[in-house]
């Protein structure tokens, strides 16, 4: 019988956090701050992501990076290595939203969509995943969407899709590093209450959409970031390969 390769409490993890800027980045970065763990916090907006790292405290620390380019990764995580060492836990979060159906999805937003929701976690994955497997250790959350089950109630084409690819990466990555001790997990919300949602959608929409959730309200950041955080410990070895619904019962499967 193989023996459980976990410890229960293992505080100072290194965490890396995308779209840290945002309210659901922040929020996350902020729950593994909590849990103890060393939070690298990234995103391409510099002057946003310098306010986020002062008010999280000396434990974070910001790594302005596109996910799009691989470039930038690398030597993100070149420096964040020489600063606390590899990356133990890769929190996929930075995304961008579109409503536009495929008559309005022009090839250009297409690509741009993609390249930040799908191609962003694949090169993140492929810089932190070596260091994990050769630790037997490391823990991947990637934040889909309910868009990917549903097709999108309000989400566009580009979007949809984009989550979609994010799913069956999160799945892949799972089949492939479960002998590593390395999990990977995604988790899709619905209707965050952030700006990148609220920018979106009117304010007739908003209230179709709450309508529309049995629990009769928007998810809070906090929300999710108290599943990441879960995921992401010690105990949730055993958990891979799974896509946590947090949409108030609007989709049951």
């Amino acid at each position: 019988m193989t023996a459980m390769n976990h410890d229960t409490h293992h505080p100072d993890r290194v965490a890396l956090v995308t779209g840290a800027a945002g309210a659901l980045g922040a929020a996350i970065a902020r729950a593994l701050l909590e849990r103890g763990h060393r939070v690298a916090v990234a995103d391409h907006d510099g002057a946003a992501l310098d306010l986020v790292a002062a008010e999280l405290g000396p434990r974070a620390t910001p790594l302005r990076i596109d996910v799009t380019d691989a470039a930038q990764i690398k030597t993100g995580c070149d420096a964040l290595r020489k600063k606390w060492g590899p990356v133990d836990i890769l929190v996929n979060n930075a995304g961008i939203l579109s409503n536009n159906k495929i008559d309005d999805t022009t090839p250009d937003e297409w690509r741009r969509v993609h390249a930040v929701n799908s191609d962003g976690p694949y090169l993140l994955c492929r810089e932190c995943i070596p260091d994990m497997r050769e630790r037997r250790w490391g823990r991947i959350v990637n934040i889909c969407s309910l868009a990917m089950k549903t097709g999108g109630l309000t989400a566009g084409t580009a979007y949809t899709a984009s989550k979609g690819a994010l799913g069956a990466l999160t799945f892949s990555l799972a089949r492939e590093l479960a002998p590593y001790g390395v999990t990977a997990n995604g988790i899709a919300p619905a209707y965050v209450r952030t700006r990148m949602f609220t920018e979106q959608l009117t304010e007739r929409q908003q209230s179709e959409v709450v309508r529309a959730i049995p629990v009769g309200r928007f998810c809070e950041p906090e929300e999710v970031a108290h599943v990441v955080v879960f995921l992401s410990s010690p105990l949730a070895g055993f958990i891979t390969g799974e896509i946590v619904d947090v949409n108030g019962g609007l989709h049951l499967d």
